[in-house]
């Protein structure tokens, strides 16, 4: 005997008016109690709405963009008739968020600073919106007190069923970084928190919520920021000849449908440098002990866009011609700009370039988009008298800030990296040798 069982919106606490951002169910589909019916996104964080108990999903009544209170109905459930009972059962196993928050703090004898210091080693690169934590099979309990923590549960192994991620394995997981960061710093220190002030008190204020994508990002750059021991090097390379080149190539581009940038040349020398200094196309292992030279050429490219900074990748660009990879560059910019960008655009780089040409500026100190071990920043060129042959004349000199990971790069060979590339940049028949 089966019944029709209607789910609806539980209870969310202050949270009203909630967004579906996914729905990871079917009709037709049966599923499990407490697997995730939908995804909502709120102002302040995400949350699954698992299943009240398991069924047969018979109909969805909502859909992705769609916004929720407490109360709605969301789907309609065929049940058996004794696992229709089931539907009071998980809250009564639910903790709520202090007691497992005691908990992890309790197993692991040390403070909430320390735990978030910790999470910020994780080996995973900035993503995107598909970066979230959404595929992994976990309750809403655990995903609200793994968020609490700024734990990632794409980095922890599932021990529950059918790889299920449960309170205890957010534990084992924080415990196993604790200790990693005694045994590689010797404390277990964290770092003090901001000041909480109540700015209105000085003058009118607005509170504006980031970006899912600037929220994204913060953790990887804040990560980043405090493992990488960054070096910036300046240099400026004169780039008249190639400019000139390439006008000179437009319309020839133009009758293919490209428009070629100064982006892709700088691409193409940025590979032929690597190739020189391949220390700057590698990643550092995770115990520091050895370097990872990568012999593939992938270029992560910082593009802006309205929700925020995405870096999708532009592979095998040693193997692409300057047109083909202005083609595929206007691409993927298009798609980050629409929010069409998977986790696989945005994965595997072995360096990156960040550009600001377009918008202006001098300089800026790039940070490290680890596990890269160097970025390179561009700036706008501009006209500046260069002395040349007794006299000065008008050079076209592009601005250059290379960052770099210390541990693995010294000064000088920074220095030299950044002297080879502006050689490059200079002379363009550097790459046809």
């Amino acid at each position: 005997m089966s019944n029709l069982k209607e789910v609806r919106v539980p209870d969310l606490g202050n949270v009203s008016g909630a967004a579906i951002i996914e729905i990871p169910i079917k009709v037709g589909e049966s599923i499990q109690a407490e697997q995730a019916l939908i995804t909502l996104e709120s102002d302040k964080a995400s949350m699954d709405i698992p299943a009240p108990f398991a069924g047969k999903v018979k109909e969805i009544k909502v859909k992705v963009g769609d916004k929720v209170s407490k109360g709605d109905f969301i789907v309609l459930l065929e049940t058996e008739a004794d696992t229709a009972v089931a539907e009071e059962k998980p809250a009564a196993k639910k903790e709520t968020t202090e007691t497992a928050a005691a908990n992890v703090q309790q197993e692991t004898a040390k403070p909430a600073e320390t735990i978030t210091t910790v999470v910020n080693t994780e080996d995973t690169a900035v993503s995107s919106e598909d970066d979230d934590q959404g595929d992994v099979h976990a309750g809403p309990g655990v995903r609200r007190l793994a968020r609490e923590f700024g734990l990632n549960l794409n980095l922890i192994t599932g021990t529950g069923q059918k790889g299920r991620v449960v309170k205890e394995d957010l534990q084992n997981f924080v415990k196993s970084r604790l200790n990693q960061t005694g045994q590689s710093s010797g404390t277990g220190a964290g770092l003090p928190s901001a000041p909480q002030i109540d700015f209105s008190q000085f003058g009118e204020t607005e509170n504006k919520p980031l970006s899912r994508i600037k929220k994204l990002s913060a953790q990887y750059l804040h990560r980043n920021w405090l493992l990488v021991p960054h070096v910036t090097q300046f240099n400026e390379a004169d780039i008249t000849e190639l400019e000139a080149f390439r006008k000179a190539q437009a319309a020839f581009a133009a009758k293919q449908n490209v428009k070629l940038t100064p982006l892709v040349f700088i691409m193409k020398a940025v590979v032929t440098a690597l190739k020189e200094f391949p220390a700057f196309n590698a990643s550092l292992s995770a115990d520091g002990e050895q370097l990872i030279l990568k012999k593939y050429f992938h270029i992560g490219i910082a593009v802006d866009t309205p929700e925020g900074l995405v870096v999708p990748v532009i592979r095998d660009v040693d193997k692409k011609s300057l047109l083909e990879l202005a083609k595929e560059l206007a691409e993927v910019s298009n798609k980050a700009r629409l929010k069409q960008l998977s986790s696989a655009d945005m994965q595997g780089s072995s360096f990156t370039i960040s550009s600001l040409g377009g918008i202006g500026g001098t300089a800026f100190t790039p940070i490290v988009n680890l596990p890269d071990v160097a970025i390179l920043g561009v700036s706008k060129a501009q006209f500046k008298p260069q002395y040349q042959d007794g006299e000065f004349i008008p050079r076209l000199m592009l601005p250059l800030c290379l960052s770099y990971d210390h541990r693995v790069i010294d000064g000088a060979e920074g220095a030299r990296f950044s002297v080879f590339l502006a050689d490059c940049l200079s002379d363009i028949r550097r790459w046809l040798l």
